[in-house]
């Protein structure tokens, strides 16, 4: 069957030409706009609006001093013309930038009364606030010379964010946790805890620091801290009329005692043992036997919880968070034992 030549015909489609439908904007008159809306150079200052530097202002200001008596109030801000042009910059390999001076008014009041005040003076001055790039006819930066344009990155959603190392940073494959805290707007802050349980702070990434100095900037003092964060509990008392001291029976559970409890010469009440079970606690209370004056064996001294404090003298015998001796328990019964000698002896 012969073949005819409209069989052996392709229809090829040119796709190097596109048909026009609309019309392409003007995209570098979109950053320019949006940048000039950003500044409000052009807009008097009495018709401006609280958006771009504006706002940005608004939201700094006022500032008030600590008593109270003093206020600096934003008026309103003025943009120089420039230095040097674009053409000079480039060569100078300097900045483009505009010269920024804010308005400021300084209020000092005089408090009659808690409520009341009364304007004392008021001081107007336009301050020198620094530069402010500006951006060309063509949309760019000039940044030491330099010509650059601004890209659109992500920015993180502030809140507080919790995670761990998944045991990759020591090698017992111990998970270590940490948390960032990202604030809308302001420094990072990054906790974080090491191989042997001590929390540390980061600022904007920085050199690490004890989470306490953190805590004391905030103005914690070491009372607070240690009333927050741990457990306090009574580990020694006095027994009425027989002037021995020992840890309450309760001390008892959980800890390791460095000898046997026993009730008079032959009878013993509590084997030397890691831990004290509640009724054997129960009956040391119940036969007051008396407790070795060190129950529980641990890696780390206690620590005095509060300032111990003479209540005859005011004299500071220990201090908050400092470790717990037994050669600061014996000056402090030498202490009183010597008070009461002297007492007895004026009597």
């Amino acid at each position: 069957m012969p073949v005819s030549p409209a069989s052996n015909f392709r229809v090829r489609k040119n796709l190097g030409q596109v048909r026009k439908i609309i019309e392409v904007p003007n995209l570098i008159d979109i950053q320019k706009s949006s940048y000039e809306k950003f500044l409000q150079s052009t807009t008097p200052i009495r018709d401006r609006v609280d958006i771009g530097l504006q706002a940005v202002f608004r939201s700094v200001f006022p500032i008030k001093d600590f008593n109270g008596t003093s206020e600096l109030v934003f008026v309103s801000f003025n943009l120089e013309k420039p230095k040097y042009d674009v053409d000079e910059c480039r060569q100078r390999g300097m900045t483009f930038a505009a010269p920024i001076k804010v308005a400021t008014r300084l209020v000092s009041t005089t408090r009659a009364t808690a409520v009341t005040a009364s304007i004392r003076d008021v001081k107007e001055q336009e301050v020198y606030f620094g530069e402010i790039p500006l951006m060309t006819e063509n949309g760019t930066f000039i940044i030491n010379g330099t010509e650059r344009v601004v890209v659109s990155q992500l920015h993180r959603s502030p809140g507080a964010f919790f995670d761990h190392d998944k045991g990759k940073s020591h090698a017992s494959g111990k998970l270590l946790y940490n948390a960032r805290i990202i604030p809308y707007r302001g420094s990072w802050i990054d906790f974080e805890f090491d191989h042997k349980d001590i929390l540390y702070v980061r600022i904007d990434r920085r050199r690490k620091l004890p989470a306490t100095v953190l805590l004391r900037a905030l103005g914690y003092s070491t009372q607070d801290l240690v009333d927050y964060f741990y457990k306090t509990r009574d580990g020694v008392r006095r027994e009425a009329g027989s002037g021995r001291e020992g840890p309450e029976p309760g001390a008892l559970r959980g800890g390791a005692r460095s000898r046997d409890i026993k009730d008079g010469p032959a009878r013993r009440s509590s084997r030397r043992a890691p831990s004290s079970p509640r009724p054997r606690s129960r009956s040391v209370r119940e036969k007051k036997i008396d407790c070795p004056s060190r129950p529980t064996r641990s890696s780390s001294p206690p620590v005095v919880a509060e300032d111990v404090v003479d209540p005859e003298t005011g004299e500071v015998l220990a201090e908050c968070n400092e470790a717990l001796t037994e050669a600061g328990s014996r000056s402090w019964a030498r202490r009183r034992s010597s008070r009461s000698r002297s007492s007895s002896s004026t009597v």
